[in-house]
């Protein structure tokens, strides 16, 4: 595909709709950049427990983030990104249930989302990405070239999280993580700075009956269309 024909691709969306695996299903379909916003947020929350710092502590958030601690590299094809905190690969460290809580928190803080801001505008320069997160069309790239708000039923996507979770191996309680999923819900929706919200102009895909399959499959063709010369006469 041409360069100059690259889109920058945006997909909100709440927790447990499924943007994390159709987002890079997409990118590796139209062979663009994954970036998963999510574990951005994620290594700033571990390298803050690290730190012993207060998630509400804004002074030494910023601190944390005026340092060069966090590393971001997109993976090839389906591969999650690699992220490092000060040189040290916590791709896998950063993805425990009590980091997703820790992160979550985090991220609403305003010093936290003005940190990062750059950090993904840059991640964007060139275009051919796509990017998933909560506030990318909104905040982020409020001129990307397409839009996704990738949303589901509360019990479909709670039992996605439950069975990515590990389901009944994990000893987990499929009403707890039913509950958490509902706190955050409220949390990302309700928080002062970049609320959870679908963009004016974003495209709305309800994922509760559709298959992995399908949801990308319907993205493509919105990306292709968007692609498409305009017609003649």
């Amino acid at each position: 595909m041409p360069a100059e024909t690259k889109l920058l691709i945006t997909i909100d969306g709440p927790a447990g709709a499924g943007k994390t695996t159709a987002s890079r299903r997409l990118a590796a379909r139209l062979g663009y950049r994954h970036i998963d916003t999510g574990a951005l947020y994620r290594a700033v929350a571990y390298a803050a427990r690290a730190r012993g710092i207060d998630p509400e502590d804004d002074a030494a958030l910023g601190r944390l983030l005026a340092a060069p601690t966090i590393g971001f590299a997109p993976a090839p094809a389906e591969g999650p990104a690699r992220v490092t905190v000060d040189g040290e690969d916590v791709t896998e460290a950063i993805r425990t249930p009590e980091i997703a809580q820790l992160a979550s928190a985090i991220s609403a803080r305003p010093v936290v989302r003005a940190g990062l801001l750059g950090l993904q505008r840059d991640l964007g320069r060139g275009k051919g990405a796509v990017f998933e997160g909560r506030d990318m069309g909104t905040v982020v790239f409020p001129e990307a070239d397409l839009k996704f708000f990738l949303t589901a039923s509360e019990e479909a996507r709670a039992r996605r999280r439950y069975a990515e979770m590990g389901g009944e191996r994990s000893g987990l309680r499929f009403e707890a993580v039913r509950d958490e999923l509902r706190r955050r819900d409220r949390r990302d929706a309700e928080r002062a700075v970049a609320p959870l919200r679908a963009a004016a102009d974003a495209i709305l895909i309800d994922s509760s009956d559709l298959t992995l399959e399908q949801v990308v499959e319907a993205m493509l063709g919105r990306v292709q269309a968007r692609l498409a010369p305009p017609r003649n006469g």
